[in-house]
């Protein structure tokens, strides 16, 4: 399920990011009537519509392994959260049509975004983090209210988080692959302005993303306090606690090794207070700890590739109001091209968090993972199975993309000739 999840997630964060940038350009083409606008709407929506249909096989193969792999989760929760699974389907099916409708009928509708799709799954993930609208009466689940599990304690902040991640994430990597074909040739009208779309949308999302982050780390610290402490590799409840970047977490000494340690970070970030008191997991019977090496490393992954790109987004914004247009000089592409993986790098390991942070509880204190799992065995075959899937479905998607973007070796003017 870790791998499916891992694959898809990325054709997700592509599928609510790419429509923006096809809306900005388009918009810009009614607005100024460039051809290349035009031209780079539809070089967009041709890799999303790549993109959707992998990320699509993907989902499903996703929707089978919630029923097939955790029958007593699915046998509990449906109930409660089978709403907003029902309405991502509806929303996906919405999506599917109106992108159809999309490339058949040019200049006739707007593209639409998998925004809406990816908010009710992460509501339900929330739902797992933070469970409501349900009462336990006799070990029986009764009083369920759906829309108070959508709307859940942690839905607002993972929702906000994840949408502009993708966003973020999305931005960035448009942004290096035209990058990369702008540093040979330098003059190419086409990638100057992809370039400049795709920045724009990474470079306005990258700080609003760092203070959604302050906003879910405090929520988290509310919410999951042994999640936070194991992010953070806190043994110890304490006042004025220390933030430790990196180090090698000791379950046994109850240390972290070698780590980078900023004294009060750890307070004034979570409780923005630097006297402020944050929960230790000695606090929690020791089988209720996750796996704190594994979560505070990717915690550290996610927050060092996010203000990686924050840092970047600063640079170009810098470039940009010097040269009064699109940042070119050599260095800076470089720079882009290398931070190209950097967003998905972070959402990977943030899902990691997310995920690990809250074991061994399927449902945040309600029910253990241990107890959702299916008794099948054999399990390794359709792992081995759905792995060599994934992996053929990769190799096609680089394929398709490669020749999308090769296309646009050629000045726009020539493919305007070409296309009509």
């Amino acid at each position: 399920m870790g791998m499916s999840l891992a694959f898809h997630i990325v054709f997700a964060a592509l599928g609510v990011g790419l429509p923006v940038l096809m809306a900005i350009s388009e918009g810009l083409y009614l607005r100024t009537r460039r051809p290349v606008f035009l031209e780079l709407s539809k070089r967009w929506s041709r890799g999303a519509a790549i993109l959707f249909a992998v990320g699509a096989v993907s989902g499903t193969v996703l929707a089978f392994e919630l029923g097939l792999l955790w029958p007593s989760f699915m046998e509990k929760a449906g109930a409660i959260i089978g709403m907003p699974f029902s309405l991502e389907g509806f929303a996906f099916f919405t999506e599917a049509i109106f992108l159809g409708l999309y490339l058949a009928g040019w200049n006739r509708l707007p593209p639409l975004s998998g925004a809406l799709s990816g908010m009710f799954v992460v509501t339900a993930n929330a739902w797992m983090n933070a469970p409501a609208g349900f009462k336990i009466v006799d070990g029986k689940i009764t009083d369920i209210d759906p829309i108070a599990a959508m709307l859940n304690p942690a839905a607002p902040h993972e929702v906000v988080h994840m949408t502009l991640a993708a966003f973020v994430a999305t931005g960035f990597a448009v942004a290096a692959i035209h990058a990369f074909f702008l540093l040979r040739d330098r003059a190419n009208v086409f990638h100057r302005n992809a370039l400049g779309i795709a920045l724009t949308l990474g470079c306005i999302s990258a700080p609003l993303l760092m203070i959604s982050g302050d906003f879910s780390a405090r929520s988290v610290a509310r919410l999951q306090p042994a999640k936070l402490a194991a992010m953070e590799a806190v043994y110890y409840t304490q006042t004025g606690a220390p933030l430790q970047i990196g180090g090698i977490p000791d379950d046994e000494s109850r240390t972290t090794r070698y780590a980078l340690t900023i004294p009060r970070g750890l307070s004034l970030l979570s409780t923005h207070d630097p006297n402020g008191k944050v929960i230790g997991l000695e606090q929690f019977p020791r089988n209720d700890w996750p796996n704190v090496r594994l979560v505070h490393w990717a915690f550290d992954l996610m927050v060092g590739s996010g203000t990686a790109l924050f840092m970047l987004a600063i640079a170009v914004g810098w470039s940009a109001w010097k040269q009064r247009g699109v940042p070119d000089g050599k260095w800076l592409l470089r720079a882009l091209v290398a931070a190209g993986p950097l967003g998905f790098l972070a959402i990977e390991a943030g899902w990691v968090v997310t995920e690990l942070g809250r074991q061994p509880w399927i449902i945040y204190g309600v029910m253990r993972t241990k107890e959702a799992i299916t008794p099948m065995g054999k399990i390794a075959i359709p792992f081995l199975v759905f792995t060599l899937l994934y992996v053929l479905l990769s190799v096609v998607v680089i394929y398709l993309l490669r020749r999308q973007f090769m296309q646009s070796e050629k000045p726009v003017s020539e493919l305007l000739k070409t296309d009509a």
